[in-house]
């Protein structure tokens, strides 16, 4: 499908090898000439690997590292390709790359199922590789060995959603496979979704429940979103841009830049607009990140790490259970801690499973048995983890908080909206959790930035978060603006939005209101069970 310059057999044999930073072997050197100096690391360094200060000098290790002048030779014939073939508008799958490593050593045949192969030797790619194998190796090491529990749950999922595999790699650049990951940018999770965007794309996020952090769904939602950004871009190095720095972003650089692009199709598209200085630096290194944490990824020996196979992989049995419930009360009818019972549900922001719910909570694998009778036979004060009290004549939540041994802060979580120091209206009715739930609840910021399909007004403008089966058009309509001054504010091209896009909207007005979803009618109360695949 792509036709690249044919490359002589031996520099195939180097496509491996990544250091441009590090000492190079050069045509006609005298043997024990001084090695050149390390190159400058790149520009601008993902905020999501922390600097340590350290030389970006690889350890020593069995490589062979391409001249400058073999690198710009072998980044010119790749982006020597038709113009006939473009961006098409159905889906197209990267192709399958191939590196042979030594054979002299008996190690098997590393392949990739995005192109590897064709950038390995990129400038960009080169210095990732030498500082993620130098000064970064603890902390890639690390965040390699912790993926290991999640790599055969994603996998699964992004090859039945028909994406390529190794785009698993993307979450070891995003959050080094931490669930509970949470960015400068209010990005959360192991996909570092926003918020406006994870609910585009499906997930819940609320006070009470941020399926953000949820390993699984999140997965499931990186999967859907990942589609509709290749859909339209037609690479996943695009598309990976685009999960990045979003997707005006790049669309608008693809626009500007038609001309220097001509030249370039597929994933080549990627490196020729990140040559335009466009797209913000933390983008143009996103993909050369992902690049080496997929050549890194696939054979960590070569790079000097150890990274064991020998992990417990991503499991969990389901119970289904009232609303209110304590994790504290799982745990006991489960035999199980309420650590463990809230690692199993890192979701479950406050201890307890939310109100107007009858859900399934997660137990460790093997625990769901007998769940049933040992769930009924808790009394039903243990089971459900609050208590609703009526305030009193001039009480207010620091005064109920010290009359029930909580901490008024904490109070203050389960009502919303309710001032911990003011006077509340007599009879006003307080939720109380209980020590289980305080016990299960994590201490984080409240996701609820920003509600589902609603707008924020700031600035004298209003930036409204595009829901499901809205266009252009309709949000025009909706603010009484016009779709041409929709475009003309936010830089379109194309007048297709997608749900979870944030669209600038200047001098409209409404007098419309967001709607919630409507409450899902509750469920007999039982403790069924369910065994997850982790699917």
């Amino acid at each position: 499908m792509l036709a690249l310059r044919a490359v002589r057999p031996r520099a195939v044999g180097l496509l491996l090898v990544l250091a441009s930073c590090g000492p190079s072997i050069r045509p006609g050197a005298p043997a024990g000439a001084p090695a050149p100096q390390d190159a400058p690391p790149p520009s601008a360094i993902s905020e999501r690997l922390p600097r340590d200060g350290a030389s970006l000098t690889p350890s020593t290790l069995p490589f062979i590292v391409l001249p400058d002048s073999l690198n710009a030779s072998v980044d010119a014939a790749m982006l020597e390709m038709g113009k006939a073939l473009g961006l098409a508008d159905s889906v197209l799958f990267a192709r399958p790359s191939v590196a042979r490593v030594d054979s002299a050593n008996g190690e098997a045949e590393v392949t990739w199922d995005i192109d590897v192969t064709s950038f390995a030797t990129h400038d960009r790619v080169a210095r990732y590789v030498t500082m993620f194998s130098g000064s970064a190796k603890d902390r890639i090491q690390l965040r390699l060995q912790r993926g290991k529990k999640y790599e055969p749950m994603i996998r699964e999922k992004f090859r039945a959603a028909g994406i390529p595999e190794d785009l698993y790699y993307l979450a070891l650049v995003e959050s080094g496979y931490d669930p509970h990951a949470y960015s400068r940018a209010a990005a959360v999770g192991m996909w570092q979704f926003m918020s406006s965007t994870a609910r585009g794309v499906g997930l819940r996020v609320d006070w009470w429940v941020d399926e953000r952090r949820d390993p699984a769904k999140s997965t499931d939602a990186a999967a859907r979103f990942l589609n509709i950004l290749h859909n339209q871009f037609g690479s996943y190095y695009l598309a990976a841009a685009a999960y990045n720095g979003g997707p005006g972003r790049v669309s608008r650089g693809l626009a500007r830049f038609q001309d220097e692009l001509e030249e370039s199709v597929g994933d080549a598209r990627f490196f020729a607009l990140a040559e335009q200085s466009y797209l913000r630096a933390e983008t143009r290194n996103y993909v050369p990140q992902l690049i080496a944490a997929a050549l890194i990824g696939k054979a960590p020996s070569r790079y000097g790490m150890v990274v064991s196979d020998s992990v417990p992989r991503f499991g969990y049995d389901s119970v289904q259970v009232p609303e209110l419930v304590s994790l504290g009360a799982v745990a006991r009818a489960s035999g199980s801690t309420v650590e463990e019972v809230r690692d199993a549900n890192p979701h479950l922001l406050r201890g307890a499973t939310p109100p107007k719910s009858n859900g399934w909570v997660r137990v460790p694998t093997g625990r769901a048995s007998g769940f049933d009778s040992a769930f009924l036979a808790i009394p039903d004060s243990e089971r459900v983890g609050f208590t609703r009290v009526k305030s009193g004549k001039g009480q207010t939540l620091k005064t109920i908080a010290k009359a029930h041994g909580v901490d008024a802060r904490r109070l203050s979580w389960y009502n919303a909206g309710v001032s911990a120091t003011k006077k509340l209206a007599t009879g006003r009715e307080v939720l109380v959790p209980s020590r289980d739930v305080l016990a299960g609840s994590r201490d984080v910021p409240d996701p609820s930035i920003e509600i589902y399909g609603s707008s924020s007004r700031g600035g004298g403008r209003t930036v409204h978060t595009v829901r499901r089966g809205e266009s252009l058009g309709s949000i025009a309509r909706r603010y009484r603006v016009s779709v041409a001054s929709l475009t003309r504010a936010n830089g379109l091209k194309r007048t297709v939005v997608y749900p979870g896009q944030t669209i600038i909207v200047r001098g409209g007005s409404t007098s419309r209101r967001a709607t919630s979803k409507p409450a899902a009618k509750k469920a007999p109360v039982s403790a069924a069970k369910k065994k997850i695949a982790a699917r």
